[in-house]
């Protein structure tokens, strides 16, 4: 059992770490992450802001263990580069349905590996589909928790698809 001078120590701190985080709340926008463990920037850099900030998730959710919301993160960045790349060609109602809104990602990938304006490379089509596979698990799937080993088998992966979708989309 406490006792009562450190029960009155951890009432203060308590209120000590609520007038901080009231004082000093969560940045309003995208934070920069401290490192480059997924996503390196200079593949992004210079690109589109919202792409960079995605980068910039995407690496802060791996650097805190938040290994669930870094493939989610990562699915919508394949997803964005893309639209991304259907938009610079020209060819985005390739990629809508009927009401105009663009597909699903299997949809995306399917129409990125079949698209004759651009030969995509063969370790991106395979790399398409492992990044779609652990982003679809962490979304969706009720009982998969990713682990940082699940990140780390698709990090190349990741490098593979950025990076040569940015260079077709010529974002860089």
């Amino acid at each position: 059992m406490l006792n009562e001078s450190t029960t009155e120590v951890l009432e203060k701190v308590k209120a000590l770490n609520e007038a901080l985080r009231k004082n000093n709340p969560p940045p309003e926008d995208t934070g920069h992450s401290v490192q480059q463990p997924v996503v390196y920037l200079s593949l992004v850099s210079g690109t589109r802001g919202y792409i960079e900030k995605l980068a910039h998730q995407i690496n802060g959710t791996y650097e805190h263990g938040w290994y669930d919301a870094c493939a989610v993160i990562t699915r919508r960045l394949v997803e964005t580069l893309i639209i991304e790349c259907f938009e610079s060609k020209g060819l985005s109602e390739k990629i809508k349905n009927s009401s105009g809104d663009f597909v699903y990602l299997s949809d995306l990938i399917s129409a990125m590996l079949t698209e004759p304006t651009w030969n995509l490379g063969r370790n991106a089509k395979a790399s398409l589909k492992a990044l779609k596979d652990i982003g679809d698990k962490s979304a969706h799937s009720r009982r998969f928790i990713a682990q940082r080993r699940d990140i780390d088998r698709v990090m190349q992966d990741v490098r593979t698809v950025v990076q040569e979708i940015v260079f077709l989309a010529s974002l860089k």
